[in-house]
């Protein structure tokens, strides 16, 4: 059982028995003396996808849920079904868009590196990799003697993902995106 300063981002807690994975963390210090440290908790309800908001002191106790992970491939999508490849025993697992919110642009067809979150032979979502290679699709010429500074230009990727990337960058060329930020890491 995890204490509130010991949560992170993506964790799967048992909030009166329903699954809720930590989408957000903030930490509140007061400036009194003596006084505890807040964690201000956003949730999203992984069996109705409401989002749920809690405060929680330092040492609150909260139950982790029981639940395993599998490493999964995507597989395919057919309209708003997103299909994974158990890669240990073969099983196919079906998510919806709305299940997959915010993790859509970072999906590839036969990437390898995601792990599905099970609960009573239940997917309840999936943990994308730190990061992911895409390749760019569109975006303004390069500039001729650009260097890596800090100008940027909008980029569009293979996933139609648009981020910023740096003004040297040309069509074609893959490139590391943090999943959890959803900027530019480096060149792939």
């Amino acid at each position: 059982m995890p204490k509130a300063n010991e949560l992170k981002k993506g964790m799967i807690i048992d909030l009166d028995g329903v699954p809720h994975i930590i989408k957000q963390l903030a930490a509140k210090s007061p400036s009194s003396r003596g006084a505890t440290t807040v964690y201000k908790v956003s949730f999203n309800n992984l069996q109705t996808r409401q989002k749920f908001e809690s405060s929680y002191k330092g040492t609150d106790m909260l139950k982790e849920a029981d639940y395993r992970k599998v490493p999964v491939q995507f597989s395919y999508q057919d309209s708003n079904t997103y299909y994974f490849l158990n890669m240990d025993d073969f099983n196919q697992y079906e998510l919806n868009a709305t299940q997959l919110e915010g993790q859509i642009p970072y999906l590839i067809e036969q990437q390898e590196d995601i792990i599905a979150l099970i609960m009573d032979e239940t997917v309840l979502g999936i943990e994308l990799p730190q990061s992911v290679n895409l390749v760019i699709s569109d975006t303004p010429p390069a500039l001729a003697g650009a260097s890596a500074t800090n100008r940027n230009k909008i980029a569009t990727l293979s996933t139609g993902l648009e981020i910023q990337v740096p003004e040297y960058l040309d069509i074609g060329e893959a490139i590391k995106i943090n999943t959890t930020t959803g900027k530019f890491m480096s060149r792939a």
